[in-house]
């Protein structure tokens, strides 16, 4: 039996956290046993956001692969490459931006999120109002019929089975119209309850040592309602009970029976909080730091990824071509 193919793929602006890991990195590992699986490097969607400072964007990128390996991808399983070494995406994209109306992208709710979530960068450009189209180009390209998407971005997935339908419709019946995998895992919130997000800074990184965890697991806000130790604690609204449901739900009763009674204070809940992040992410460090310190490694990995990409990108754009007569 034909397995399905997967695409998906994260922008590489800055550090992979707690957040990536569980919403997305353990999902895409273990996809691995059950699909054929493509994990891209975004940067010409870090671009839409980054173009004023373009510098971090290859050191972002190096990292991000190494966490990606370090969290269980396998590069003999699943194709990891960079967006832009394949420029089949560009050309699919400008195919598609001549067939997807303009409204289907200002309605989509993304686009208007984000314009207001992200307001210290200039977002009124063509290529952001039009990013959902690079983004259908690039689970196109490879005949992806499953993305894993969390449930924000289902209106995004949903304007690319249109953009798909549409080309379908006008010329031939090229592209599957993909469906989504919605991830299990509940959205981690940041350590401030607020969204986890890179631009708040409001996360643990997946890099961050043993000490900078502990420092930073002791800053997250818990029950607003718990003003002294003796005061019972209400877990269901503390983010720290939370992360233990996550990370350690064999622990997540005892902590919240300890939170309720009182038997605990909230420093000694963070403090054994710290201790649970740093016996997960000790092994990711490791691996991580190995791939980092073996010159050329992380590259000939994402060469590898490059080639088998493009074979695949290749045919498809064929069929595109053949499909446009021209």
């Amino acid at each position: 039996m034909t397995k399905g193919r997967i695409l998906s793929g994260m922008r590489p602006t800055g550090p992979l956290h707690l957040g990536h890991y569980v919403g997305a990195l353990k999902n895409w590992a273990a996809l691995q046993d059950e699909y054929d699986c493509h994990y891209m490097v975004a940067d010409w969607h870090a671009l839409m956001s980054e173009y004023a400072d373009t510098s971090e964007i290859e050191k972002w990128t190096r990292e991000m692969v190494a966490d990606w390996i370090a969290c269980g991808l396998d590069p003999e399983r699943s194709i990891l490459f960079v967006q832009s070494q394949v420029p089949e995406h560009a050309e699919l994209h400008l195919i598609f931006s001549c067939v997807t109306p303009l409204g289907w992208l200002e309605r989509c709710p993304t686009y208007k999120e984000q314009r207001k979530e992200i307001k210290d960068k200039d977002l009124e450009t063509y290529a952001f109002l039009g990013y959902p189209t690079l983004q259908a180009a690039d689970i196109l390209i490879y005949l992806a019929d499953v993305v894993p998407v969390g449930e924000d971005q289902l209106p995004h997935l949903e304007l690319t089975r249109e953009i798909a339908r549409r080309f379908n419709n006008l010329f031939a019946r090229v592209f599957p119209e993909p469906q989504g995998k919605l991830t299990t895992t509940p959205r981690l919130l940041g350590l401030d309850r607020r969204k986890m997000s890179k631009s708040y800074r409001n996360f643990i990184a997946l890099a961050d040592d043993a000490d900078t965890v502990v420092e930073k697991a002791m800053t997250m806000v818990t029950d607003p309602k718990r003003i002294r130790v003796t005061d019972s604690g209400h877990p269901d609204e503390c983010n720290v009970c939370s992360y233990y449901e996550v990370f350690a739900p064999d622990q997540a009763a005892t902590v919240q029976d300890r939170c309720r009674n009182a038997k605990w204070g909230c420093t000694d809940c963070k403090q054994n909080l710290a201790e649970t992040l740093n016996e997960v992410l000790e092994p990711i460090r490791k691996r991580r730091n190995a791939l980092l310190g073996e010159t050329g490694k992380v590259e000939a990995i994402l060469e590898s990824g490059r080639e088998k990409a493009s074979l695949l990108a290749a045919e498809t754009m064929k069929k595109v071509r053949a499909a446009l007569t021209f």
